[in-house]
């Protein structure tokens, strides 16, 4: 069956996804620094509900935005106010033990679009709102002004660029065996498919079945046949397993490496939230004890950084999900970080104090709290932080993140 352009998109349109969440996106990549600080960022793609993994129980507004969100399970009292969500309970042991901190109502600059791809671009760009005009990602940066960075120290795995890396400091590309080279067609019919199905491992190959019987999959020009694309969406599963990931960073990160990141799908959860997020949760939680275990002594002076795109709506939606939204939450850990805290200035909940009055409102900004992790473990002063690596940061006060 021969489909022109316009038939693919309007069919394909109806599957309603995005590859910004696609488990296709698992690049990591590495660098040698000086000294012993050891810097872990994780970027979770698709925009993690921070409302519903540190939950502000203690604000009465939630449960009323979130009626089917709030009762699903039993979180874990952190504070008296915020909850941890129970797919993270295995971290526990590690909030007790002061390696585990949250930063809430955060955000990067980016405001109002609400689009995962120009979200994760600013997010790793590191800039404000001009990341159209920028080409280099914020950790390239660094490397551009870090004392005792040689060249060809930082290299890529993965099957597709990483714009946190990119940059004029020398990168290298490896990817593994079993690399899946799709065709522009194949990846959008990807791309159509993963956007509202965080689980990719259960249901996309469903998705690829109603995709065929639409004559999607089946036509030559997209460059896969179906079975193709039922290989390419398992070996996308294994290749965005966090605990893998998280083993090979750790890894390099007891050789020459100081400085790691990246990637985790599956947090666009626009339908049943409540298992979507469970699974992502599970797949970062395996990563971060991954790390622990794989670093051994050296976790000590490791921090870990886990980031999202945006949040999401105060209100849960009709699907028992939630939509794309503003303000969030990013999760820290190691022992290197200052733990058994949430960091930032609450807004509330109050449909006033909402952005949009619909959004978390944030109150700080995502970029600096990692500058303030690079400033105490490299050394890195202010103004370079503000004008090079995050250019428009305005770092604020310390707000006393290492241990």
């Amino acid at each position: 069956m021969a489909l022109s352009r316009r038939m693919f998109l309007s069919r394909a349109t109806a599957l309603g996804c995005s590859l910004a969440a696609s488990p296709l996106l698992t690049p990591v990549t590495l660098a040698d620094a000086p000294g012993e600080n050891r810097l872990v960022v994780i970027i979770l793609r698709g925009a993690m509900d921070g409302l519903d993994v540190l939950r502000p129980v203690g604000d009465p507004l939630l449960a009323s935005y979130r009626p089917g969100l709030v009762r699903e399970a039993e979180a874990r009292s952190l504070d008296g106010f915020f909850a941890l969500h129970p797919g993270l309970g295995g971290l526990a042991p590690l909030w007790e033990a002061g390696d585990l901190a949250f930063a809430h109502a955060v955000s990067t600059p980016y405001r109002n679009k609400r689009s995962h791809f120009d979200g994760q671009d600013l997010l790793e760009a590191g800039t404000g709102m001009d990341v159209a005009k920028t080409r280099e990602g914020w950790l390239n940066r660094l490397l551009q002004v870090m004392p005792g960075v040689g060249s060809e120290t930082a290299f890529a795995i993965g099957r597709s660029e990483m714009k946190l890396m990119a940059g004029r400091a020398p990168v290298s590309s490896w990817s593994p065996d079993g690399r899946i080279d799709m065709s522009p067609q194949a990846r959008l019919l990807l791309e159509e498919v993963y956007h509202d199905d965080p689980l990719f491992r259960d249901t996309s190959v469903e998705a690829l079945e109603i995709a065929e019987s639409l004559g999607l999959a089946s036509d030559d020009s997209f460059g896969l046949s179906s079975q193709d694309l039922r290989r390419a969406v398992k070996a996308a599963g294994k290749a965005g397993d966090g605990a893998v990931l998280a083993d090979f960073a750790a890894r390099r990160l007891t050789e020459t490496a100081r400085i790691a990141a990246f990637s985790l799908g599956g947090w666009d959860t626009h339908r049943n939230q409540t298992r979507g997020l469970n699974r992502a949760l599970g797949a970062l939680q395996d990563a971060i004890l991954t790390l622990k275990a794989g670093l051994g002594p050296r976790w000590q002076s490791t921090a870990v950084v886990a980031v999202t795109e945006f949040g999401r709506t105060a209100r849960e939606n009709g699907t028992r999900g939630t939509d794309h939204g503003t303000g969030g939450a990013m999760i820290m850990a190691g022992g290197a970080v200052r733990g058994g805290k949430v960091y930032g200035d609450w807004p509330g909940l109050a449909e006033a104090a909402l952005y949009g009055r619909r959004d978390l409102m944030p109150t700080s900004d995502v970029r600096a709290y990692i500058a303030w992790f690079m400033r105490g473990m490299y050394g890195l002063d202010a103004t370079t932080l503000e004008q090079i690596v995050f250019p428009g940061l305005q770092l604020g006060a310390d707000p006393g993140l290492l241990a």
